[in-house]
């Protein structure tokens, strides 16, 4: 398990920014990040993550990763309930719908993002590695980018 992989297994460390989101500072991440709430498909309860906005194709999208795959427990909230509050930049709990790509649009946002952010590819590209490509052989798929679950926040 790679170093990033680790950290983003680390509960308290992945779980750290949604104080400075909640506290009303989510701006100081410039757009980079986004906290989502969510609610948990099965308590109801509130849900928060905080995720990389790897793409924005208009003001009003924003499009982040499950980068521990489909089994990540904010991605099956999601899938269950597409009603979430975005907070990114100077926007807070901004309603929005959760909208899961096709795997072909998916792919090719994550490729947009590898020629846009080489560094952060570099940290990212093995953690999604790790649980995309053997999930993809299995699936039969010959590009491990199409299982990554890439998911489109639209504003309301």
């Amino acid at each position: 398990m790679s170093l990033a992989s680790r950290a983003l297994h680390t509960r308290w460390f992945v779980r750290a920014p949604i104080g400075l989101f909640r506290s009303g500072l989510g701006f100081l991440a410039g757009g980079r990040l986004l906290m989502m709430q969510h609610r948990g498909r099965r308590s109801g309860q509130r849900r928060y993550v905080v995720l990389e906005v790897v793409a924005r194709p208009a003001r009003d999208r924003a499009v982040v990763v499950a980068g521990l795959g489909p089994r990540s427990q904010w991605f099956r909230n999601v899938r269950a309930d597409p009603r979430v509050l975005v907070s990114l930049g100077l926007r807070r709990d901004a309603r929005a719908r959760a909208v899961v790509l096709p795997p072909d649009e998916g792919a090719a946002v994550l490729r947009a993002y590898t020629d846009a952010h080489p560094g952060p590819w570099a940290q990212l590209r093995p953690v999604l590695a790790e649980w995309a490509a053997p999930l993809a052989r299995d699936q039969g798929e010959a590009d491990w980018l199409r299982v990554v679950p890439v998911v489109e926040l639209r504003l309301l």
